[in-house]
């Protein structure tokens, strides 16, 4: 007996550390088999992904926590139990059975095995072959041919013409779900191929065509120096696959399209890093295909439009244009008169979709171009391969889309253009003219209106500026029953808020500006005439001032509700407001910052977005408080600085709080911290947990990178929620807080972002990413902190 114990010991054990099996041997799930490549990358075995009771067989990273899973065969046909077994028979097929020994999943072959062997391979690739061959170009049948979510160095995308098989990537349903998602990934052979991600049978976006060095939209390729990349196009086959620079390193790295239909690189390095996203696409709104229609490229530099119709187009629905829907695209301003047309280049694009385009890998661009002018349906050429100087020959032959504007990493595009006209040049002369002289006269009359509105200053005009209703100072004190404590709201560094009833039973809350606040007549006449100046249903309504002496009051509607930070923060308050009034909140938010910045007839900057100047109607819709600190830009400008840096600590950007750098995504940058406050029922600034020292944002981060994001919400929320809008609210919010202005999303992108379920890109390092030092940090800041209505100010001094 003791003999047979220790016989079926070695065996075990024997077995358990094997890479292969033969027809006689079988995985067996309840006895906890698996097979492990030779140098111990890669095992293969039975699983359970995430919550699921389902069991699959899979390949996974045999040294990486938590599990990596890698390939599953069984997607859409989990085993119900653990009585799964994996066989491989004498003609060299996979079976995978259930415990009635029925067929679950089994694989295909190309031809009959005399000696089958399935082996894990050290590159995690699983084949089956005949024992005495040891190439998997020669296997039977391999896992690399059958792609799940994820692409392993040495894997093929793309497709054989020959056989007709394509290798394509295709998400999972959900952490829990293998089974084929909405999203794919493929090499698209039609025409030129590319890169494409579908949703369904939906472009979703292009990656591009390969020039040789990387695919056109993706210029950061070339930076990745830790891989190299091989592209084939033979009449044969068209693939796409990468490799390691140094195969021998203990990096590790994978390509992955994710459930929210982002392709997504990481690497790892050593254990205590984890995997570390290096790339990922789409990047940034212009990466979604075709965002701005044809003829238009999308830039997201220099400029907050996002689409620009190219040189010699125009909107073809300006109506829609004005609206920011680019979908329509641009049109020609002067028809194509074929033969007397010539070619613009346009520098630093993204090429146009090419599944319609035809190409010639040995002919020059010269010869490229000699072509596409003879044919009068050509609309743009380009070299298909910029290697080199430059070889092969790309012609479009309808209408151009999904381009955009690169700062480097692009390449030329040649379009056609028609010629200007005879007699074009005098016109533009006398264009250019009559322009200089319009602006002229409209210069001078500028100039007068200065002169006037100066004159009317001097002489007494102060208040026609403001455009407002002149409180006097008796109906005010009638009003607030001579300011009394009883109906004092709150105390705020610029002064007491009070509660008012006017004579008509109008109810009204009363910044009364202290003589010792920072605030003189300049930043109380600046938010009275920005707020006289502003409608919309998310700000709060100014309802007058009152000047009188030293008396400098601002009166507001009241708003029944407070602010906001009265119920977020309070453990008895925030059960009143479930997840729906919450999104509510959120998007009302986003409404009023997109008018400031964009929709309303100024651009105003806030400067001092929080919880606490967010106030609540009776209706709990919100509204946008205290513009005390606000600036507002003229024309086309975005951004300002300043030597006095106003606000409130935990709200405010890195590029604020250290450089005086102001601007829209400032604010965004406070939006954000909003919306995770508002979900998480915690304050960023003063936010602790045992495990770490970071804020709110620094806490988000880790739990979004673990993929354990839904742990930031507030417990008091129960199941109120819906997972995938709480999901979006957080991945929205993290793109609002990234380090880098330029990054952030402008609050037209956050509005459109929160209402649809379009994907999103994958958010970068948040701001102020740092673990702190709790005393000295409470010790170093200065702030005033305010309990009122929501209508007074938190100042802050730089540092």
């Amino acid at each position: 007996m003791l003999f047979a114990c220790i016989f079926m010991l070695f065996i075990y054990g024997n077995f358990a550390a094997t890479d292969s099996i033969s027809p006689d041997q079988s995985i067996r799930d309840r006895d906890g088999d698996t097979l492990v490549s030779a140098v111990g990358a890669f095992e293969v075995g039975f699983f359970s992904p995430g919550n699921s009771k389902g069991r699959y067989l899979g390949i996974w990273y045999k040294n990486v926590s938590p599990r990596t899973v890698v390939w599953v065969a069984n997607r859409e046909a989990p085993l119900n139990n653990h009585f799964g077994v994996l066989n491989v028979t004498h003609e060299g097929t996979l079976v995978l059975l259930d415990e009635r020994n029925s067929r679950v999943w089994s694989s295909n072959k190309s031809r009959t095995a005399q000696n089958p062997v399935l082996q894990l391979l050290d590159s995690g690739n699983l084949v089956v072959k005949d024992g005495n061959e040891t190439d998997s170009e020669k296997a039977l049948w391999q896992s690399f041919d059958y792609p799940c979510d994820t692409l392993l160095p040495g894997m093929k995308l793309g497709k054989n013409f020959v056989t007709g098989q394509v290798r394509s990537l295709s998400t999972w349903k959900s952490p829990n779900n293998p089974s084929p998602g909405q999203f794919s990934a493929s090499i698209d052979p039609q025409g030129f191929p590319q890169l494409v991600v579908r949703e369904g049978h939906k472009m979703h976006f292009r990656v591009g065509s390969w020039n040789g060095l990387r695919f056109t939209g993706s210029p950061e390729l070339k930076e990745l120096r830790l891989f190299k990349y091989e592209f084939q196009l033979t009449k044969n086959e068209v693939s796409y696959e990468w490799e390691l620079q140094n195969p021998q390193s203990s990096l590790l790295s994978r390509l992955v399209v994710n459930q929210s239909g982002f392709l997504q690189r990481f690497a790892r390095a050593t254990p205590l890093l984890g995997w570390t996203p290096i790339y990922a696409a789409p990047l940034d709104q212009c990466d979604y295909y075709a965002v701005c229609g044809a003829y238009a490229s999308c830039r997201t530099f220099n400029s907050l439009t996002v689409c620009a119709c190219l040189d010699g187009f125009e909107p073809k629905s300006p109506k829609e244009w004005r609206a920011s829907n680019w979908s329509s695209g641009c049109v020609r301003k002067s028809n194509l008169d074929c033969r007397n047309d010539d070619f613009q280049r346009f520098r630093g694009f993204k090429l146009p979709d090419t599944s319609n385009s035809q190409f010639n890998t040995s002919m020059s661009l010269t010869e490229c171009r000699e072509n596409c002018f003879r044919n009068c349906s050509c609309t743009a050429y380009a070299n298909s391969n910029i290697s080199n100087g430059g070889s092969g020959c790309l012609l479009w032959f309808d209408e151009l889309v999904d381009m955009r504007e690169y700062t480097e990493g692009g390449q030329d595009l040649y379009i056609r253009k028609a010629k200007p006209k005879p007699g074009y040049g005098k016109k533009q002369v006398a264009i250019i003219v009559s322009s200089v002289m319009l602006t002229g006269m409209v210069f001078i009359g500028l100039l007068c209106y200065i002169r006037i509105k100066k004159l009317r200053k001097q002489g007494g005009g102060e208040n026609e500026e403001m455009d407002l209703p002149i409180f006097d100072l008796a109906t005010i004190v009638k009003a607030t029953d001579n300011f009394s404590s009883d109906n004092k709201l709150g105390q705020g560094g610029f002064g007491p808020v009070y509660k008012g009833t006017l004579a008509e039973g109008q109810e009204i809350a009363v910044k009364r500006l202290s003589k010792s606040s920072g605030q003189g007549m300049v930043e109380f006449k600046n938010e009275v005439i920005l707020i006289a100046k502003l409608q919309h249903r998310n700000l709060v309504k100014l309802l007058g001032c009152c000047i009188q002496g030293d008396e400098k009051m601002l009166i507001y509607e009241y708003m029944t509700n407070k602010s906001l930070d009265y119920f977020i923060f309070d453990q008895t308050k925030k059960t009143l407001i479930d997840w729906q009034r919450r999104m509510h909140i959120i998007v009302g938010i986003a409404r009023g910052l997109l008018y400031l910045h964009q929709d309303s007839r100024l651009r105003i900057i806030h400067r001092d977005l929080k919880v606490g100047n967010v106030l609540l109607d009776k209706d709990m819709n919100p509204k946008i408080s205290d513009f005390g600190l606000a600036r507002m830009f003229q024309g086309d400008q975005i951004e300002a600085n300043t030597n006095r840096v106003v606000g409130t600590y935990g709200y405010m950007s890195p590029e604020y709080a250290v450089d005086g750098h102001f601007s829209i995504k400032s604010d965004v940058f406070s939006f954000g911290v909003i919306v995770l406050e508002i979900i998480s029922g915690k304050k960023n600034r003063g936010f602790c947990h045992p495990d770490h020292n970071h804020n709110l944002l620094g806490h988000t981060w880790r739990l979004w990178m673990e993929e354990r994001a839904l742990e930031v919400m507030d417990t008091m929320l129960g199941d109120s929620y819906t997972v995938s809008e709480v999901l979006r609210c957080i991945h929205v919010a993290l793109l609002c807080v990234q380090k880098r202005p330029e990054d952030r999303p402008d609050m037209s992108s956050v509005v459109l972002m929160l209402a649809s379920e379009n994907s999103l890109p994958q958010p970068k390092l948040p701001g102020f990413y740092t673990e702190r030092n709790l005393p000295e940090e409470e010790a170093s800041s200065s702030q005033h902190e305010r309990v009122s209505n929501g209508v007074t100010i938190s100042t802050l001094q730089g540092r």
